[in-house]
């Protein structure tokens, strides 16, 4: 199936939300993300139209979600980028050294694994990411759990590396969330 990545539109949050709840449904779900389907199947419309919103084109905001949609409509992919400004305050408790990009809420449906969808829609976010003018992003990186190979894994085949910085996981902090950036390619301006 020839999937389109591209951005999501305001009134797309229906679908917006059905895949988010998909992917907390996942089995790796809680290597994988910081929410849980209990606490995000119970948010009013209200939240993902929000969501929705800020994620689109026509949003207010600096942040991007692309999707990867088949012929049929269906949504087979989701990635997030969030523009972190320097000097704001890091999700993990620090300090935003540089401008930067934050890929978050990855998630590919099983059946579409493998077949090189999350390396599009990796692709779709990088392009976008190195595109901005204001702010010029210098990198962007990502949290993947330390127990979660697979990810680590594309992750580390697609170019990121990581940084030698960790964060406990939020709820249990015995685990670690590991940082894998890439920089911004040297012909990027």
């Amino acid at each position: 199936m020839d999937h389109v990545i591209r951005p999501v539109r305001p009134d797309e949050w229906r679908k917006v939300k059905e895949l988010r709840l998909a992917a907390l449904a996942d089995p790796v779900a809680h290597l994988a993300f910081l929410d849980t389907y209990e606490k995000a199947s119970v948010r009013p419309d209200s939240f993902w139209q929000e969501r929705t919103l800020g994620g689109s084109m026509e949003g207010a905001g600096a942040d991007r979600q692309f999707v990867a949609e088949g012929p049929d409509g269906e949504w087979a992919g989701t990635v997030v980028v969030l523009v972190e400004k320097a000097g704001a305050d890091d999700v993990f408790g620090g300090r935003i050294a540089a401008d930067q990009g934050h890929l978050v809420a990855v998630f590919v449906r099983p059946e579409h694994r493998g077949t090189g969808l999350t390396r599009r829609l990796f692709r779709a976010a990088l392009d976008w990411a190195w595109s901005l003018e204001e702010p010029r992003l210098t990198r962007v990186r990502l949290f993947v759990h330390e127990d979660n190979a697979r990810a680590r894994a594309f992750y580390r085949k697609f170019g990121f590396m990581e940084s030698g910085e960790a964060a406990p996981m939020p709820g249990d902090p015995s685990a670690k969330e590991l940082e894998m950036v890439i920089v911004r390619p040297a012909t990027d301006g």
